[in-house]
């Protein structure tokens, strides 16, 4: 039985994590969300980061809009996140805990500038009663910009793999 297969991601600045969680669409052609927060980010990259430092060490979780797709629908949820200050943004903590994981397979990916932080096993402690299978760090450059550092090659070969053993 072929499974149901959503993309949820949440993508700021450059879009990384869009342009991630649309290359994964393209290989799987899975369905695919944007996490949109009721009130949007303003001002420059260095004052959305000052924020959103403020915002994880506060544990704050927005308020999201809702989304057009359900993930109860689906029997696996790929969730995308940039990394903000060593861990998920908090627009995708709020969307973790707003739903019931159990018996759902997620496949977390995670946008950084080099510092990975602790995003995973972050996810993994939220989506109890879920399967946490290929996750996926991909590196941009450290500056905030757009540069891929993390190898195509790489990239490709994580899509294959979920196409071959997930899909």
């Amino acid at each position: 039985m072929k499974k149901k297969m959503l993309i949820v991601y949440y993508s700021i600045s450059n879009g990384n994590t869009r342009r991630i969680a649309e290359r994964m669409q393209k290989a799987t052609d899975a369905d695919i969300v944007r996490i949109e927060t009721v009130k949007p980010y303003t001002g420059s990259y260095n004052e959305i980061v000052d924020q959103g430092q403020r915002e994880v060490n506060r544990g704050y979780q927005p308020e999201l809009e809702a989304l057009t797709l359900n993930p109860a629908d689906y029997d696996v949820i790929a969730v995308g996140t940039p990394t903000w200050w060593y861990t998920m943004a908090p627009a995708v903590l709020s969307f973790l805990k707003a739903y019931d994981w159990n018996g759902k397979e997620i496949i977390p990916f995670q946008t950084h500038g080099g510092w990975p932080g602790h995003v995973m096993s972050d996810i993994k402690s939220i989506c109890k009663g879920a399967v946490i299978s290929h996750e996926m760090a991909i590196q941009f450059d450290s500056t905030g910009g757009a540069e891929l550092v993390t190898s195509d090659k790489n990239i490709d070969a994580w899509l294959a793999q979920i196409k071959k053993e997930v899909l």
